[in-house]
């Protein structure tokens, strides 16, 4: 049977040769497709397989059928492969298998959907940029589709979030419930060759689009981010919890519980992962990192292990959080509560006074925390301000918080000398009201504790990479690589527009973007350069090879310090208990190495969709707030400039458009990505400038803001 198997795939692999040679050698560019079959078989009974051959070859892009049932290879007509990536009324674009991206008039859309393959040749461009014609879908993205029901003279429609000027069929008799408004999931039940003809069924009501809750529960369906635990991993995660910290667990663990460890966390956080402690000595300093032994739970290959790395991380929007792990171990057995004994992987690392890592030893241990230590509180603690009842409630380890302040002021100190970027973020904090509206927005405070905690975690962090680089066995490892070359060169180009001179170098290193920092910092540009700097940054990813991580200039990095919400934390916490537990490096690789390589690349995957989940919701919570303040007056400051306008950002963190068609009539140059210029008044709009705006409009369902200038500054 395998033989057959074998020989029917040989066969087939055999058709595809023939076919793109004889196509590829015709002296014509298309072929009549009973011609070609003709030609390719050799057997009588080879029909299927010509057959299956050439579907495979017309499904990956290679030939196309033309008109009069004539074959062609794509490449030989200058066709492309590439993926619908987003869609309008009027027009859409197309991104190729070599990234480049074409604009694709609606009228030559052929009916196609953000993520659809389709095949797509050149036109004339009336820009100057590539433009181009779907000629072919090759193969349909996903079915379903997120969007909002729009009542048109009567008729109900649905209009795509992504394709939001598209209004496509409903049918009725074949969906679930809905009303004007709602934020609905639908499944596309009918293709047409026009968006128009397309027709769907309502398949999931979220509820009304005006709520952001309602638009997070269709964002978290979109990018299949599951909300409910499958049966069979709560079934294991109650068993755990039910079967509580025995005393059996402590066998072969150092116990810690007379050590002052404690947790320093935000005041709503329930999953504590992460505890600390500090001693002086006379060299330095012991820095004690004690993470939730979440490893010794969830066993690799069990459903919570699998459903762990199918999620991949925790995602938090708003009051809310997709978590990783049933809460009956990220909220309960394995968070690291006050007065509570619990089973930890601890690392301690000696530093000297100046804040290197002399030497470190991980183990496994139990630990009972001293108190739930909370930022803000410990931060009025350093800063003298404290109330009698924080002081009281931190009595027993205020000497260790004083401590823990002087030793991150030197790792601070430490990453300064070795030039890391400094980098300025700010994260916005959402204020929800108890019926589940965004009532509030601002930047969310990092106080002296926060910087803390960060340090502590860093060090940590680079201790396990070493840790296991050492030991020389399969492991995960957060990785940061180098800025792209066209990145580097086009803020070379930039800079100068700013007055702010651009390091020589003929290789750019963090200590290039730490300058170009330094020497923004305390100017207006500095909020600009900044984001420029920001922009032009890599990805950070997960790697099974230790390349090193350039943003925080470190050889050695990994995720350590978080296993109830990130999986690659997890999956290092189990290795290095097996290193402990003494496995030699032939089981360690034998065991880990593909698991790593997996581990990574889904991580990575994972962390992408958590943060664009955690970017789109976080827009609609900000609409839903700002709904309430159309019309205000406020003042902004140019946070992009493109060529249809620029966004500007408000102080609490909110952003929104001020389109080109609303500033005064004009003629206007765009200067990527610096400025926007009317020609004639040489009125301009600078990235970094600070303008007076009035909010005109807001799209809860989208996540859209509209800005337009006001009057004064016209």
């Amino acid at each position: 049977m395998k033989k057959k198997i074998s020989s029917e795939k040989s066969n087939v692999e055999t058709y595809r040769k023939k076919i793109v040679n004889f196509l590829k050698t015709n002296n014509k560019k298309s072929m009549p497709i009973n011609e070609l079959e003709t030609k390719c078989r050799t057997k009588k009974q080879g029909r299927e397989d010509f057959i299956e051959a050439f579907d495979e070859l017309r499904k990956e892009g290679i030939i196309i059928v033309r008109k009069g049932m004539k074959a062609a290879l794509c490449s030989r007509l200058n066709i492309y492969v590439g993926t619908v990536t987003r869609l309008s009324r009027t027009f859409g674009f197309v991104t190729t298998e070599n990234d480049i991206e074409y604009f694709i008039p609606g009228k030559c859309m052929l009916g196609a959907m953000p993520g659809d393959r389709v095949l797509v040749s050149d036109i004339p461009s009336r820009s100057g940029e590539p433009e181009g014609e779907i000629i072919d879908i090759i193969d349909f993205g996903n079915s379903v589709i997120i969007g909002k029901i729009e009542y048109v003279d009567g008729i109900p429609y649905l209009v795509p979030d992504s394709a939001k000027k598209n209004y496509i069929i409903i049918v009725k008799e074949q969906s679930v419930k809905f009303n004007d408004g709602d934020k609905v999931l639908a499944e596309i039940v009918f293709r047409g060759r026009r968006h128009a003809e397309h027709k769907v069924k309502i398949t999931s009501v979220f509820g009304n689009s005006e709520y952001a809750s309602s638009c997070a529960k269709s964002i978290l369906m979109y990018h299949d981010a599951p909300d409910e635990f499958p049966e069979e991993v709560l079934k294991e995660a109650r068993k755990i919890s039910e079967g509580g910290v025995q005393p059996y667990s402590f066998n072969n663990r150092e116990n810690l519980c007379n050590m002052t460890i404690f947790t320093i966390d935000s005041a709503e956080s329930k999953d504590l992962d992460d505890a600390v402690s500090v001693e002086k000595t006379e060299n330095g300093y012991i820095l004690g990192v004690h993470i939730a032994d979440v490893s010794h739970y969830v066993k690799g290959n069990s459903e919570l292990d699998k459903e762990a790395m199918k999620r991949g991380t925790s995602i938090y929007y708003a009051d809310r959080v997709v978590p990783m792990l049933p809460k009956e171990l990220s909220n309960g057995i394995c968070s690291l509560n006050p007065g509570e004994n619990r089973l930890t992987l601890s690392a301690f690392i000696n530093l000297d006074n100046d804040g290197q890592i002399i030497s470190y030893r991980f183990c496994k241990s139990v630990i009972c925390s001293k108190v739930k230590g909370v930022y803000s509180e410990i931060n009025t603690i350093l800063d003298g301000s404290e109330t009698p009842e924080i002081a009281e409630k931190y009595n027993d380890v205020r000497n260790e918080i004083f401590l823990m302040n002087e030793l991150a002021d030197i790792l601070i100190a430490k990453k300064k000398r070795r030039n890391a970027p400094e980098i300025e973020t700010t994260e916005s904090k959402l204020i929800i009201g108890d019926d589940g509206i965004c009532c509030g927005v601002i930047p969310r405070e990092r106080g002296k504790s926060e910087h803390i905690i960060e340090e502590f975690m860093l060090t940590a962090n680079e201790a396990a990479a070493k840790f296991a680089k050492e030991k020389k066995v399969p492991f995960v490892y957060r990785i940061h690589e180098k800025p792209p070359e066209e990145k580097i060169e086009a803020l070379h180009e930039i800079l100068p527009k700013f007055n702010i001179e651009c390091p020589h170098f003929t290789e750019f290193k963090p200590e290039h973007a730490a300058k170009i920092l330094e020497k923004a910092k305390g100017t207006d540009k500095f909020e600009a350069v900044n984001l420029m700097v920001l922009r032009s940054m890599s990805k950070a990813k997960y790697s099974p090879e230790p390349i090193g991580h350039f943003g925080l200039v470190l050889e050695d990095y990994a995720h350590f310090t978080s296993p109830i919400r990130r999986y690659p934390d997890l999956a290092i916490h189990r290795i290095i208990t097996d290193i402990l537990a003494g496995y030699n490096n032939e089981w360690l690789n034998k065991r880990y190495s593909g698991f790593v390589v997996n581990a990574a690349e889904r991580s990575s995957v994972a962390e992408i969709r958590a943060t664009n989940i955690e970017r789109e919701c976080e827009a609609c919570y900000k609409a839903e707030y700002m709904k309430s303040h159309i019309g205000e007056t406020f003042t902004a400051r140019i946070s992009s400039v493109t060529e249809f306008g620029f966004y500007v950002q408000l102080p609490n963190t909110i952003e929104g458009l001020v389109h080109i068609r609303t500033l005064p009539e004009g003629e206007y140059d765009y200067s990527e990505p610096v400025s926007l210029t009317e020609e004639f008044s040489e009125v301009s709009y600078n990235l970094g400038q600070n303008i007076q705006v009035i909010c005109s409009a807001v799209n809860v369902s989208d996540g859209v803001i509209d800005f337009v200038l006001d009057d004064e500054e016209e």
